[in-house]
């Protein structure tokens, strides 16, 4: 591995903290004028590691195009923007921040779900119309007493647990088929592991984290909603593609569900026309729950830890696709 060829490209701008640590460990950075495919191209042949927001999607073509491509580096937790099949074909290793974030996307996620059962959109909008009368309406409910289900219960369902068991002083439900044994026994005091049809009928509000992949794409669609209590919320700030979007925009026409908080969407930015605009039960957030000033210095920064980490020989953190080690060019690698 001669460190001394290629640069690190950096499709969109990072954090400035973080271009500088790779500066520093004397590494040349290369920033796309922008992320598009077309503009990125040109630039992949010399590029030995990548710094990957979420503004492209890097595919077989784009990996191909570099002559020796080492290692994509995603400052995000997931790496559903990565052809992973295509890198692990090229030799590529991928890694991504994940965990690094959990802690600031379960506070946005419990902000949803208190402004949902407080009803403070609907609120705020009635007192700005001067219909101060709202208040007798009685819209706002109880969080105490109220059972959350977490679809997906990683780092980030597990800090959720801890920030609302508190408030419900009751039990919480999680529905996470490959969880070890041994972490659901550390919270079986707390929380109820179920099915997933049983979580969605009994809770009051469910909260989705899971990756997007071949097997969660649309895990919740139209007889999922069905399941659902009518005056239940559903709350999604893992991936867009994880929701059957019209289904879920149908749930909330058709009082299905009372209302929902939304941080991700099948597309975005959202289309122009999308029927969500029109809805008045939903909170909409652009995809910014990991997007706080602090959480982005740590997730970039990591990002580049990993790549100088690579470029020194040793083998970087959180790898997503682990079997690209067997190849002989990575046996090297030392462990830290």
């Amino acid at each position: 591995m001669d460190r001394n060829q290629g640069y690190v490209l950096l499709p969109q701008p990072i954090e400035e903290e973080a271009r500088k640590m790779l500066e520093d460990a004397g590494l040349e950075v290369v920033v796309a004028p922008d992320p598009k495919p077309e503009t990125v191209a040109p630039l992949m042949k010399d590029a030995r590691a990548i710094v990957l927001r979420t503004g492209i999607f890097m595919d077989e073509a784009l990996i191909k195009a570099a002559d020796e491509l080492w290692t994509i580096s995603r400052t995000g937790g997931g790496v559903d923007n990565v052809d992973l099949k295509a890198a692990t074909d090229h030799g590529v290793i991928v890694t991504s921040s994940l965990g690094v974030n959990a802690s600031t996307v379960a506070e946005h996620t419990i902000s949803l779900i208190l402004a949902l059962f407080k009803q403070f959109f609907l609120m705020d909008r009635e007192v700005r119309k001067n219909n101060f009368k709202i208040r007798y309406k009685n819209y706002p409910q109880d969080v105490k007493g109220k059972r959350l289900g977490i679809i997906g219960f990683g780092q980030i369902g597990q800090i959720l647990a801890g920030y609302f068991h508190p408030l419900a002083q009751t039990k919480l439900l999680a529905y996470d088929p490959i969880l070890p044994d041994e972490v659901k026994n550390n919270f079986r005091g707390m929380v109820d592991f179920v099915n997933l049809e049983e979580l969605l009928k009994t809770a009051d509000v469910v909260s989705i984290h899971v990756p997007l992949n071949k097997h969660t794409r649309n895990m919740i669609a139209w007889e999922q909603m069905q399941m659902m209590k009518p005056g239940a919320y559903f709350v999604n700030v893992s991936r867009g593609g994880v929701v059957n979007e019209q289904d879920l925009i149908r749930a909330l026409q058709e009082g299905v569900i009372r209302g929902a908080g939304l941080d991700v969407f099948e597309n975005e930015p959202i289309e122009e026309n999308s029927p969500l605009f029109a809805l008045d039960n939903v909170i909409l957030t652009p995809h910014t729950a990991a997007l706080t000033d602090e959480c982005v210095v740590r997730m970039a920064t990591e990002a580049a830890k990993r790549v100088i980490d690579l470029f020194n020989g040793f083998e970087p953190e959180k790898i997503a696709n682990p079997d690209v080690l067997k190849l002989e060019k990575w046996q090297q690698l030392k462990k830290r």
